[in-house]
């Protein structure tokens, strides 16, 4: 610094505090020591927010409060956040004064870390892709002002089949959606009743069965509004959507279209082959198709929580799930093994047949770490007896070391889903008063 007076005067946000050149030069600080390098004012508007030649005084927009903890830290070495003060917002001017994490108390640093941890939650990979994505929709909204109203027209259209939460026309098509959603389970569900079978199949006693050939008329009637419904609300999003790559390669649009295909198979092969109908749905492939219709539950997720919650958990705690997995296998690997051996191995004259194979003893291991037990296998040797329970121990404790990260992640998921509800709801109410 060759410029001003040997002392120098740091103003933080009001508060001042007058230092040697010397002292600048060797601060523990780097914003501050960065101004003993400067040779000109340029430079060291560069490094602080403002600067008067005459007296000297450097000044610093910054948190008054938090620069003390901060010369608290020069001083003693300990640096600790400000009561009263968000732990970012004190990071923040930590960093600004150059400063890390490293630098706090061990007990400071687990508060940031929860602290950052909630962050991430609240504003993850999705909400910052949703927030480029509206502002991405604001300036198609700009151009399309000056373009047409086409392309908006299908935008709104977009935000009402993929938002629920977006207008008060979404929520009354995703209601719909819902209901048409519990008809075809419910019908689904009905199909497999015995009744309905012999209703189905009788052709002697038709006039005892006249109400379940009504029943079966108006279930097929139902059914094929539903699949009308779900077909057509599929082609909709498809259309208005913007990458239709993207929405081909969606997990939720799979599922759709493989619980939409067997209804189509089904009327294709009578169309085809002229069978009856309910001979086609003999068919074991058929049936599978059938009852793949069950994962229109799935399709809830878009409008409940819970569900949401679920999915999101699932898909961040992958490696927990997939460590919970190992551990499992392994556990089940040794404990098969060696209940083979002393249920079946050691003694063949008193030899417990259930356990002849080591891939039979699995099973009786799942359920024996499990806690679940059916009783269809057990144990009739004293040293067979002591390994299940160290089996059935093993399993509590295997089984709990991984949930208690699955959990943690639950928590977040559901206020991080929950906060982007209020959002929304905020909004919509905002929608609906104006």
């Amino acid at each position: 610094m060759k410029f001003g007076k040997n002392i120098c005067i740091l103003n933080v946000g009001g508060t001042k505090y007058a230092f040697t050149r010397e002292v600048i030069k060797d601060f523990p600080l780097r914003r501050v020591s960065r101004l003993h390098n400067c040779a000109s004012e340029k430079e060291v508007l560069e490094v602080c927010d403002d600067y008067d030649r005459e007296r000297n005084e450097f000044f610093f927009d910054r948190h008054s409060e938090a620069f003390v903890f901060i010369m608290l830290y020069v001083r003693s070495g300990k640096l600790r956040f400000v009561p009263q003060m968000c732990e970012l917002s004190f990071y923040n001017e930590m960093i600004y004064w150059g400063l890390e994490s490293s630098h706090l108390e061990f007990c400071c640093q687990r508060r940031l870390e929860d602290r950052m941890s909630d962050t991430y939650t609240y504003f993850s990979e999705e909400d910052i892709k949703a927030e480029v994505e509206s502002r991405g929709e604001e300036d198609q909204d700009t151009r399309f002002a000056s373009g047409g109203g086409n392309a908006r027209w299908l935008e709104r259209m977009r935000r009402t089949f993929e938002e629920p939460a977006s207008s008060v026309a979404a929520q009354i098509l995703a209601s719909v959606s819902v209901i048409f959603v519990i008809m075809s389970m419910v019908i689904l569900c009905a199909s497999t009743l015995p009744d309905w079978d012999t209703a189905k199949n009788n052709t002697v006693e038709e006039h005892r069965y006249a109400w379940g050939k009504k029943l079966l008329d108006h279930a097929g009637i139902i059914e094929a509004v539903c699949i009308g419904w779900f077909t057509a609300e599929c082609i909709v999003r498809f259309i208005v959507s913007r990458d239709k790559c993207e929405f081909v390669r969606r997990p939720l649009n799979v599922i759709d279209l493989l619980a939409i295909t067997p209804y189509y198979v089904s009327v294709a092969m009578t169309a085809l082959t002229g069978e009856n109908p309910q001979l086609q749905r003999a068919g074991v492939t058929l049936r599978v198709l059938r009852m793949m219709r069950i994962f229109w539950l799935i399709k809830l997720a878009r409008h409940f929580l819970g569900l949401q919650t679920l999915g999101l958990t699932l898909r961040r705690c992958y490696r927990e799930m997939v460590m919970l997995l190992v551990f499992v296998c392994v556990a089940m690997a040794i404990f098969s093994a060696l209940a083979q051996l002393l249920e079946h191995g050691l003694d063949l004259e008193t030899s417990n047949e259930d356990y002849a194979s080591i891939p039979a003893a699995c099973w009786w291991v799942i359920i024996s770490m499990t806690t679940v037990g059916y009783g269809d296998m057990y144990p009739i040797t004293i040293p067979g007896r002591v390994l299940g329970g160290v089996c059935v121990v093993s399993g509590i404790v295997l089984l709990a070391l991984p949930i208690t990260f699955i959990y943690h992640s639950f928590v977040q998921c559901y206020h991080e889903l929950r906060f982007r509800s209020a959002r929304c709801m905020r909004s919509l109410s905002s929608e609906f008063l104006n």
